[in-house]
């Protein structure tokens, strides 16, 4: 599933433990978007570990970095995915969807909303991305496909779609609403002022919303992900993430530098799911164990 698990399981089958396989893993790691600090945290450890229990078998020490990477994870898992299980905390529950342009937000709603149709919940969807031309037809192909309806306006801001679909929401009695909005870079303060804005709409109608503030994340942006994270993250404070495009063309490595950097910020976003293809129902919910298994097996 991953580009990186290829690369890295060849280097466990060399016949013995040495300065050369370590060498070449923290090499693996980096150039699969791991990251320095966090590439170094999980060598020191696994060297470390390797001298203390005197491992030989790279069968070993291949297992022993799968628990590592696990660990690193652990604090971005959810208890509770809400893909598997969830019970709105306010109806309807607000979700708000941002990220850059080309990461995948658009299809990622539709997978979400298949998900949470699979648990009986019914989804509203508003097409707020009113900056690019096709992105109506493309919210309202994937609520065709779902069944769902899509709040859209011929004309205004995010705010004002945002505003109308929460009115719509409450007189259909939606459980959870999915509010789509346009790509931005995080570099782009205008917009990012704008998100804002939307919040405090949202917020003036339902003070708890929103329930969910969702970045979609391209798993092949490699470190520029970490930036696109804190940046959103300082200014909506992120409560969930979701990497798109984790298939046999991304490395995958970067959730590990994410989580190595997150876990000392306050409140900082877990990972609900990964996107691995373009189907409804191609996407899965982050387990730290099952990533750090696949990111080294290539089976």
């Amino acid at each position: 599933m991953f580009g990186l698990r290829k690369t890295l399981s060849s280097l466990f089958n060399r016949s013995k433990v040495d300065e050369e396989l370590f060498e070449s893993l923290e090499e693996s790691l980096l150039l699969a978007d791991v990251g320095i600090h966090a590439t170094q945290e999980l060598m020191n450890k696994l060297r470390s570990t390797s001298k203390k229990e005197k491992y030989t078998d790279p069968a070993v020490l291949k297992k022993q970095l799968e628990i590592l990477i696990a660990e690193l994870l652990y604090p971005l898992e959810f208890n509770i995915n809400p893909l598997n299980q969830h019970t709105p905390t306010h109806t309807p529950e607000i979700w708000l969807i941002v990220g850059v342009n080309g990461a995948g937000k658009t299809t990622t709603i539709g997978k979400l909303c298949h998900a949470l149709q699979n648990q009986n919940k019914k989804v509203l969807l508003a097409a707020g991305d009113t900056f690019r031309a096709a992105a109506k037809e493309q919210l309202g192909e994937w609520g065709r496909r779902n069944e769902v309806e899509v709040i859209t306006q011929s004309s205004g801001d995010v705010a004002t779609v945002a505003h109308d679909a929460i009115g719509a929401a409450l007189a259909r009695q939606a459980d959870i609403l999915i509010i789509d909005t346009a790509g931005r870079l995080a570099t782009q303060s205008n917009l990012m002022e704008e998100l804002k804005k939307v919040k405090r709409v949202i917020q003036k109608l339902i003070p708890s919303a929103p329930h969910q503030t969702l970045l979609v994340l391209d798993g092949n942006t490699g470190q520029n992900g970490l930036t696109q994270v804190k940046a959103f993250h300082d200014a909506l404070q992120l409560s969930s993430l979701i990497i798109t495009k984790v298939d046999g063309t991304a490395k995958g490595g970067v959730l590990c530098a994410i989580a190595q950097t997150l876990r000392s910020t306050p409140n900082f976003p877990q990972i609900m799911a990964l996107g691995v293809g373009e189907k409804m129902e191609q996407i899965q919910p982050f387990s730290a164990l099952l990533f750090a298994q696949e990111l080294l097996n290539n089976d």
